[in-house]
């Protein structure tokens, strides 16, 4: 018969794993946020755009800033305002999700419903060929 000492802490962990779903998925979401990886999100892709979807929970869209550089979305938390006495408080999380296309900027739309913000990033028209006016003098 094993003793409590017999065990090996990752045993016990691995056991909570297969047991209790709720409490690794707690562990996970701690994980997540600690390693830059929340919100979750997913992305689908296709020849003309990209679609992200962020799961947010209890945010309003004035909650999160949306932004692009290049082609690299960035998604964070607004800081709350530093009330009186008090020092602002800096972002909980960020999240940078590089896309494979360059995005045109002028063409995005973004919804925020129910704790789901939904983006859609319309893929940039490349033009392989461009001609170039040339002048006299």
């Amino acid at each position: 018969m094993n003793t409590l000492f017999d065990i090996l802490p990752w045993e016990l962990l691995d056991d909570w794993a297969r047991d209790d779903g709720h409490l690794m998925n707690a562990i996970r979401s701690v994980a997540n946020r600690a390693s830059g990886r929340f919100p979750p999100v997913n992305l689908w892709l296709d020849e003309n755009a990209a679609v992200l979807e962020a799961r947010l929970p209890g945010k309003t869209a004035a909650d999160v800033d949306l932004t692009l550089e290049s082609d690299v979305v960035v998604l964070a938390d607004k800081p709350a305002p530093a009330k009186d006495g008090e020092e602002a408080r800096r972002s909980a999380w960020t999240r940078r999700i590089k896309l494979p296309f360059e995005v045109d900027a002028s063409k995005i739309s973004a919804a925020f419903k129910n704790g789901i913000l939904r983006v859609e990033l319309p893929k940039a028209v490349r033009k392989d060929h461009h001609r170039i006016e040339i002048t006299n003098g």
